[in-house]
């Protein structure tokens, strides 16, 4: 009777997850003390840097001996402590930011990313979302930095929107938005350009940034008796908000803002929750002149950005004549098996 109890399960479940916290807790403790221990370890190597390369290749050889089934003391690692320390002298900013991240992520960031302030920002965007060590790579590979903080966006948000969401819908956006999993193609129309990112919607949330929940392509609306169509429509948890992206293959149109502007209305009077903050939207165009994009967010009434978005590239044309067209292979099979 016990084990079909709703209150019994209700207590397990409470059990199960006190335990996975005490886990994690646990795991991080462990991982902070860590890190800060190679960074210790590299500070009294800086400090001893006068001896030279053969006082780290020494040092390794004689952890091993004392300690012979610790792995984490080669020279390589040693090396990379000794930069570590280097590059963050203040233990604060180590034991409040770094060790929140794993030794592994951090060998990225010094192997990939050049200063500081950019490093100190992928480390708080990893802890903040969870990254594995290849999604932060593909973040600096992409330029996340540059393109969500550096970049001059061009967005209503701050005269549409209440803080705290104006600055969370602004820190959200990018531009331009990477979307190299989709292959270029010069035909392209905004549907495949859809229909791409909805067959690979993991790849499409990892661009948009965390919080963002996929509720369907092509969304149907109905105002008055008339039938309209969202490209792609989203809810983003941290917003607490819907999300309205629409998608144009080439340069920016001011009539695009009044469309996505209807979309918002639509959206925040047919689906909008009373606990639900003011929908936003999002227009992805191919190009932009920022001048033309500015003047015509100023009097709409809805928040929305505008941005670019960046597919795969097509080679060069110089460097297309050097590779062997489809032909050539087929030929060239042909050949070899004759």
């Amino acid at each position: 009777m016990l084990m079909n109890n709703n209150e019994y399960l209700a207590v397990i479940e409470s059990i199960k997850g006190e335990i996975k916290a005490a886990q994690y807790k646990a795991a991080l403790n462990v991982n902070r003390e860590l890190i800060l221990l190679y960074h210790s370890i590299g500070q009294v190597i800086n400090e001893h840097k006068v001896w030279g390369n053969r006082f780290v290749e020494n040092l390794a050889q004689d952890i091993k001996i004392a300690f012979p089934g610790v792995t984490g003391y080669s020279v390589r690692n040693l090396k990379y402590m000794a930069k570590f320390a280097a590059l963050f002298p203040d233990t604060d900013i180590v034991q409040a930011t770094l060790a929140q991240i794993t030794w592994y992520h951090n060998i990225a960031l010094m192997d990939k990313v050049k200063d500081t302030e950019r490093y100190i920002w992928y480390a708080n965007k990893t802890a903040e979302n969870g990254w594995s060590r290849n999604v932060l790579v593909h973040q600096i590979e992409s330029g996340l930095y540059e393109r969500q903080v550096l970049t001059e966006k061009v967005a209503n948000f701050e005269t549409r929107l209440a803080a705290p969401q104006s600055e969370l819908a602004i820190q959200t956006m990018k531009d331009p938005y990477v979307f190299d999993f989709i292959p270029f193609k010069e035909d392209m129309v905004e549907r495949d350009i859809e229909r791409a990112l909805v067959q690979d919607v993991t790849k499409l949330l990892l661009e948009l940034g965390t919080g963002f929940a996929f509720l369907g392509n092509q969304y149907h609306l109905n105002v008055g008796g008339d039938d309209f169509y969202i490209d792609l429509l989203f809810y983003n948890l941290n917003l607490r908000c819907y999300v309205v992206i629409e998608l144009k293959t080439g340069d920016f149109k001011p009539d695009y803002a009044g469309q996505l502007n209807f979309y918002l209305s639509a959206v925040d009077a047919i689906l909008k929750k009373p606990e639900d903050q003011p929908s936003i939207g999002l227009l992805l165009c191919k190009s932009k002149n920022n001048l033309v994009a500015e003047y015509a967010l100023k009097d709409m009434s809805k928040p929305m950005g505008i941005s670019e978005y960046r597919l795969t590239s097509a080679l060069p044309k110089e460097l297309e004549q050097q590779f062997p067209t489809a032909d050539d292979i087929r030929n060239r099979i042909s050949n070899d098996t004759t």
